[in-house]
């Protein structure tokens, strides 16, 4: 009897994540039943558990569009775009832009941004471990007079920071039972997120902080940092906040090299 091949890896894939592609061939069941149902059953088992996945790691987009329309979206999504790992608490990094141009979701134009802040709080919760800057040395920095702009400031791991034309941060807290007289979701706010111990913070930062923390894990000065952000930027408040919630791990005032 002459043997039957088996499909290749990538035939049984593609055929996994299109419903329009048939059974691969050369595939059999040890009980001798049809091996096109039990693979139309593992298909849907496994782009189920892909979208419970997305679901998990953004809770606040299905709410916001509905459990519905939701799955009909992530199914779309994980069958353009399947995991490139085993670990499924990542996944979903490409699933904002992905909103970002999804027709039916056009009338939420605030989603995608949704989006993303959830993408920086699976981030953030995943982040390595890293001490904050102690109170001592944030003192000794902020007293080194003039030379305070050439501080040099490293971010915790878990950092991450949003700019968003909409109030995202407002209507993701509005999410988490916050109360507000009146949620305007057109109103521009910038987010930082913060793992503090083993809580994720979303806060509301001055704008263009998002600026001003791409500056300095580039390992910008603190004066050349806030410059970048812009003359308007309160980098008073910043700072404040940054400290605050243990988001600086380290300050360090270069030496200054003999003329």
């Amino acid at each position: 009897m002459k043997a039957i091949p088996l499909p290749s890896q990538q035939d049984f894939s593609s055929a996994l994540l299109d419903p329009c592609l048939p059974c691969p061939a050369g595939l059999r069941a040890w009980n001798g039943s049809d091996p096109a149902a039990r693979f139309a059953v593992h298909r849907n088992n496994v782009v189920g558990s892909l979208i419970d996945a997305l679901a998990d790691n953004f809770p606040v987009v299905q709410q916001l569009v509905g459990e519905e329309f939701f799955r009909a979206m992530a199914g779309l999504y994980v069958r353009r775009a399947p995991p490139e790992s085993p670990v499924l608490a990542f996944y979903g990094a490409g699933f904002p832009s992905f909103i970002a141009e999804f027709d039916p979701a056009r009338g939420l134009p605030y989603l995608a941004d949704m989006a993303r802040l959830e993408a920086a709080r699976v981030q953030a919760y995943h982040a390595a471990d890293a001490e904050q800057a102690s109170a001592d040395s944030v003192a000794l920095a902020l007293a080194s007079g003039e030379r305070i702009g050439e501080l040099r400031l490293e971010c915790h791991p878990s950092l991450r920071t949003l700019s968003s034309a909409w109030s995202v941060v407002s209507l993701w807290a509005a999410h988490q039972g916050a109360e507000f007289e009146a949620l305007e979701v057109d109103r521009p706010e910038c987010a930082l997120v913060v793992r503090l111990d083993l809580e994720v913070l979303v806060l509301p930062a001055p704008a263009a902080t998002d600026v001003f923390v791409a500056a300095l894990g580039q390992a910008r000065s603190l004066g050349d940092a806030a410059g970048a952000a812009g003359a308007d930027f309160d980098l008073a408040g910043a700072l404040s906040l940054l400290l605050r919630h243990g988001a600086i791990s380290s300050i360090l005032l270069p030496r200054r090299l003999d003329s």
